[in-house]
């Protein structure tokens, strides 16, 4: 009966192991293995994704991840519709103040913050990488205001160096503006008010988070801003909703796929 057992056992186990989804088809690097990022590239995946958060501080009802997860989920689905790229793992140090004294968002506990001047390196050194290994296209896509330009910056400094290389970076502005231009416009179609819209935290900022993952908002905590400068919200998320949220995904995610494919565009 104890042969059983033990028979039965290691049957289940094999049977677990070999049911385990595999990843090779993943398009994040943090799922892959060295030799399925080489095959990928040479059967034509040669855009990387570099998706750029930041832990910061959005009110008392959304995670400091908030940049971080959006970054990585939009980033996933843009490559999966353009078909021809990989996503890096989400840069979560980025300029988010100064500590001495403290500014922006800094101000709050929890929230991480680098120079600018390192967060320029750290994309020059990335993307001389990503071009080592066979990447033709480098493309930035950050998830904050604060640092496109800098992240522009980054791009136009590394297509100085490569010259007439066929490698090219990328900065692409047009994720961001979806996000903090776009669809606020939708959102006031709809009848939202700026007031409850915001710049950060607001009906815009949560709803986003809400179709991502909604683990990440304490929904018994939305409330409109006494002072920003105290609760770290502008705007009122109190009608935040899900449903809103994917509106504001698929802008994201369509404005985000027509820019990367105008900018590799090879002629």
């Amino acid at each position: 009966m104890q042969r059983l057992a033990l028979l039965l056992a290691a049957v289940l186990v094999v049977l677990a192991t070999t049911a385990r989804p595999q990843n090779a088809t993943s398009v994040f690097l943090d799922d892959l293995t060295w030799t399925e990022v080489r095959d990928a590239t040479a059967a034509g995946k040669t855009t990387i994704l570099i998706p750029i958060g930041g832990t910061e501080q959005s009110g008392p009802h959304m995670a400091l991840g908030k940049h971080n997860v959006r970054a990585k989920a939009l980033a996933g689905m843009i490559a999966a519709k353009l078909g021809n790229a990989l996503v890096a793992p989400v840069l979560a140090y980025v300029p988010e103040g100064k500590s001495s004294p403290p500014t922006s968002h800094m101000r709050f506990p929890g929230t991480i913050s680098v120079s600018d001047e390192t967060f320029d390196a750290t994309l020059q050194s990335v993307g001389r990488g990503f071009r080592l290994h066979g990447f033709k296209d480098i493309v930035f896509i950050g998830d904050h205001g604060g640092y496109q330009k800098t992240m522009a910056r980054a791009a136009a400094a590394l297509n100085r160096e490569w010259g007439s290389s066929s490698v090219r970076a990328h900065a692409i502005e047009a994720y961001y503006r979806a996000a903090a231009v776009d669809f606020p416009k939708l959102l006031r179609e709809k009848g939202f008010t700026d007031a409850e819209i915001g710049t950060h935290a607001g009906v815009a900022d949560t709803s986003l988070m809400l179709a991502i993952d909604p683990s990440l908002v304490r929904t018994e905590r939305l409330q409109a801003s006494g002072n920003s400068k105290v609760d770290g919200v502008a705007g009122n998320p109190r009608r935040s909703s899900a449903e809103l949220g994917k509106l504001g995904v698929d802008l994201i995610v369509e404005r985000s796929v027509e820019a990367i494919r105008a900018a590799t565009a090879r002629k």
